[in-house]
């Protein structure tokens, strides 16, 4: 899709087209829709950051909690979303050897248990060696830190979402 066709967008066309932006949390792309026209898709894009930036502690955290485990129970399911199944699947995540799986499964429990939420990180920047190693450092953040850096890594994987669906 082409941005100058977003631009023309109403807000419910606009939040329909880009739901996939931000995991089964399309109100961060309609609360944005005010913002337009966009000049450009990083415009787009920092204009949604704002909006999850500035949303209350509440929607922020029901956002990252609408993310999956990688390598979990949605994941060996196929309950995924298209974009989560293929991201996954791209850093490796759906070949695991089972010590692999076993450590991921541990992972995702301490870390759950630990804040509340699941562990987010962009995995088309990582491999499983990286994401693997990227669980255990976190495991020692505060709730406060951690849920800023999962603020930081939702925003990679929705910029990298848009980039591979909207051309300027």
């Amino acid at each position: 899709m082409r941005l100058d066709d977003l631009n023309q967008m109403d807000r419910p066309a606009f939040a329909a087209t880009l739901h996939f932006a931000f995991e089964l949390s399309p109100w961060v792309v309609e609360r944005a829709w005010s913002a337009r026209p966009f000049d450009s898709i990083e415009a787009m894009h920092g204009a949604m950051m704002q909006v999850l930036n500035a949303a209350p502690l509440g929607d922020k955290l029901a956002l990252i909690r609408a993310h999956p485990e990688l390598a979990g129970k949605a994941a060996i399911a196929r309950t995924l979303t298209a974009e989560s199944a293929a991201e996954q699947a791209g850093a490796g995540l759906d070949r695991l050897t089972p010590e692999e799986f076993a450590r991921f499964h541990d992972l995702n429990a301490e870390y759950g248990k630990r804040f509340g939420f699941p562990f987010i990180i962009c995995v088309r920047l990582n491999d499983k060696t990286s994401i693997l190693r990227a669980m255990q450092a976190r495991l020692s953040n505060d709730r406060e830190a951690e849920i800023a850096e999962a603020i930081t890594q939702i925003g990679l994987i929705s910029k990298l979402r848009i980039q591979d669906a909207v051309t300027d």
